[in-house]
């Protein structure tokens, strides 16, 4: 019995040099330990610049309006940059006038309108500081002011049409913390102004 044993045994040594039992186990264990296991390397996401989505929307960055006072449209301090408050300017006159929510004032969708364009003005402002739009690398903190009637709470609502443009423009960087003030008046009597705070790279 022990010389059969050793001939089987030099027999499979022959035809499979590999020690006994290695297809047994360590074949099974191996398909067992990468079942389910994708080991290809999966290709890099393909990212889309913020210049490209903005060309997406349609729209394009307005020039950056002069400042009418002794300051400057945005500051770059470190890696962020500051806007001054931007109005809903479009070619050089306010997009609308007057209170949300007032009697004959201006109606809440328009003022979203304005919002929208007052964020747009904020990113070329904060743009021109970075050194271009693609320079952006996080939008940080977005201050809406809504000029309101006593009685209108509707300003976050306004205010969410600014915060959905930065997502449309900036993708998972657009995601921002948000103030929505309620004020009695702002400068020229435009119903919406916005501040902007962006992180920018090194």
């Amino acid at each position: 019995m022990g010389i059969c044993h050793r001939s089987a045994h030099r027999a499979r040594h022959q035809t499979d040099p590999r020690p006994v039992g290695f297809r047994r186990l360590g074949t099974r264990h191996h398909r067992h330990r990468t079942h389910g296991w994708d080991r290809r390397v999966p290709e890099a996401a393909h990212v889309v610049s913020h210049s490209a989505r903005l060309a997406a929307t349609g729209l394009t960055l307005p020039k950056v309006a002069s400042p009418v006072g002794s300051y400057v449209p945005a500051l770059r301090y470190g890696d962020l940059v500051t806007t001054s408050g931007q109005l809903p300017f479009v070619d050089g006159a306010l997009q609308a006038t007057g209170i949300v929510g007032a009697d004959g004032g201006v109606a809440p969708e328009l003022a979203a309108e304005c919002a929208r364009t007052a964020v747009l003005n904020a990113v070329a402002a904060a743009a021109f500081a970075a050194g271009g739009i693609d320079a952006i690398t996080q939008v940080v903190k977005v201050t809406g002011f809504i000029a309101s009637a006593p009685d209108f709470g509707g300003q976050p609502a306004i205010m969410n049409a600014a915060s959905d443009l930065l997502a449309e423009i900036f993708g998972e960087a657009g995601r921002h913390a948000r103030s929505a003030v309620g004020v009695a008046a702002l400068p020229l009597g435009a119903p919406v102004e916005i501040e902007l705070t962006v992180a920018v790279g090194s």
